[in-house]
């Protein structure tokens, strides 16, 4: 399989029919059986893989900036009988370990992406499931504010993957049931270990589904529930700015954007990330906002660096560090920050670019990759770019006279919070909550001796060291173990409150490395080997 790209168009949708009647968006999941990531599988009733989730992503990205007019959105299946058979059992069985793994995350950020839309954009979103909706099928309903079930007899909604597969839901299903839905635990448990699911009355009794309706009722129960979420939605606001391509220049080795260039040592194994700031006066109003578009930096430099995570997560599983650096005028990053802070509680745009820098921060922390960010002289961590530092395992700030500064602007302070809920700086100093406060009335840049004082850095090696210890720095690291390294970042960057979002990616994500690599799942006659052939899996029964 070649390099898989993240960037798409409506226009080259293989996937997914998207329409808009105003105040409505529709995405029809239409999937093309022949059209997978690569050859070797079919994806017959609906199934998926990443490719038909990259399109889901990109229409919830288009619906947020280039229809603010969309006051709800309905997901149903353009295939009569099937809404969607979850994630593609064959993809599944031929996929390396670490194929599944980011799979299965990416799916569960697009999910996310789409409550987002609900709880911060003010867009709700209603399943209809004019079918069967299965697995990853019923996960995307999941993730939907209303599920509308067909009573036809037949169609049904499952998780069938504990008795089938040996495996788990792998996009948050067993949480959102437990947890969002507040289905009984029992219930539950019934529900996911049956696989050939729940149909009708008893999916709307046990809380799976919010409304049934059979074929001749159910275009006007699901008329009748958009109108009366549409009419709790936000107001339309527009018009859009389009989301132009990015179209990086992609060498040996290299990838340069136009703010944001990615160099990668595969020896070394890791990849150095430089963004750099604004270069020319940055709009200071909503309407100026609003007239640069996609070419706005703010909105542009997060785009790209979301892209540059997304590649690097999935085409180059080997780079284990990543190395941040910035460049750039520091009152240019605080000026762009500013305008966005002043603006996006009453403009929908500068709202939406605070999102967008939020969703891109959120991939880092969960890319199960270490991050060391390197401050020297020029660079420009400020503001929403100190996020990235903050975002990092270890900062290091070089000392010297006249050297590199660091500052905070309003959008360090719970806009860009992490998937706990907490800001970074929140979370760095939980210990000690009155510091991340004082912090917000601090005017000016930190030197390095100020910032490490502060708390902002981890390290200050001056000119004479620097250059030995940040190569020794990143030789250790790399020379440890890439399983363990995961686990205990894992473990260290989420601090403090658990949240719908921790559960879903610290849980299942640690269960997913550990059930995926299981005999029960994928040995020569495990759940997912044996799928779709004559004989029956043979499962260890030892518990461990």
């Amino acid at each position: 399989m070649g390099a898989v790209r993240f960037e798409t168009h409506p226009s080259e949708y293989k996937h997914w029919k998207f329409s808009i009647d105003e105040p409505i968006a529709r995405l029809e999941i239409d999937v093309s059986d022949d059209e997978g990531l690569r050859p070797g599988y079919s994806l017959k009733l609906n199934s998926y893989d990443l490719g038909v989730d990259i399109e889901l992503a990109d229409a919830i990205q288009r619906i947020r900036f280039e229809h603010p007019e969309v006051r709800l959105l309905i997901i149903t299946s353009a295939k009569d009988k099937v809404f969607s058979a979850g994630a593609n059992i064959y993809m599944l069985g031929s996929s390396s370990h670490a194929f599944k793994v980011n799979f299965c995350k990416f799916t569960n950020e697009t999910r996310l992406y789409l409550e987002e839309m609900s709880a911060e954009t003010g867009v709700p979103s209603i399943a209809a499931l004019n079918g069967t909706a299965s697995g990853g099928g019923y996960e995307l309903a999941l993730a939907c504010d209303y599920i509308v079930l067909q009573d036809d007899g037949h169609s049904a909604v499952s998780l069938p993957e504990v008795p089938l597969l040996a495996v788990l839901p792998g996009t948050g299903g067993l949480t959102r049931l437990v947890d969002k839905r507040k289905v009984r635990r029992d219930l539950a448990d019934c529900f996911a270990t049956i696989a050939e699911g729940v149909r009708g009355k008893r999916a709307l009794d046990w809380g799976l589904v919010d409304e049934i309706a059979p074929p001749s009722k159910f275009g006007a129960a699901l008329e009748a529930a958009a109108a009366k979420l549409a009419a709790g939605a936000k107001k339309p606001a527009g018009p859009g700015i389009e989301l132009t391509p990015l179209e990086p220049k992609r060498e040996a080795n290299q990838t340069i954007y136009r703010y944001v260039t990615v160099r990668i040592d595969p020896e070394g194994r890791a990849a150095e990330i430089t963004l750099r700031g604004p270069s020319t006066p940055q709009p200071a109003t909503a309407e100026e906002l609003r007239n640069a578009g996609a070419n706005l930096w703010s909105l542009r430099v997060f785009r790209e660096l979301d892209d540059a995570v997304l590649d690097l997560r999935l085409n180059h599983p080997e780079i284990g560090l990543l190395v941040f650096k910035t460049e750039g005028d520091p009152q240019a990053v605080l000026a762009a920050d500013g305008a966005l802070a002043e603006t996006q509680q009453t403009d929908w745009f500068a709202r939406e670019v605070v999102l967008q820098m939020r969703r891109a921060l959120k991939r880092i922390d969960l890319s199960a990759r270490s991050v060391f960010a390197m401050i020297e002289s020029g660079s420009c961590f400020v503001g929403s770019l100190f996020e990235l530092a903050l975002a990092s395992d270890r900062i290091f700030m070089l000392d010297v006279e006249d050297g590199p500064k660091v500052g905070l602007s309003p959008l360090n302070f719970g806009d860009l919070p992490m998937s706990n809920g907490l800001s970074r700086l929140e979370t760095r100093f939980l210990a000690e909550p009155d510091r991340a406060r004082r912090l917000e009335g601090c005017e000016g840049l930190f030197d390095t001796q100020a910032a490490l004082q502060a708390g902002l850095i981890t390290f200050a090696p001056d000119d004479i060291d620097w250059d030995d210890e940040i190569r020794i720095a990143i030789e250790e690291r790399a020379a440890l173990s890439a399983d363990a390294l995961t686990a205990m970042e894992a473990n260290l960057r989420f601090a403090g409150p658990e949240t719908l979002e921790t559960k879903i990616f610290g849980r299942l994500s640690a269960w997913q490395n550990w059930v995926f690599q299981r005999p029960n799942a994928v040995g020569e006659r495990g759940g997912l080997t044996c799928y779709g052939r004559p004989e029956r899996p043979k499962f260890d029964y030892t518990r461990t």
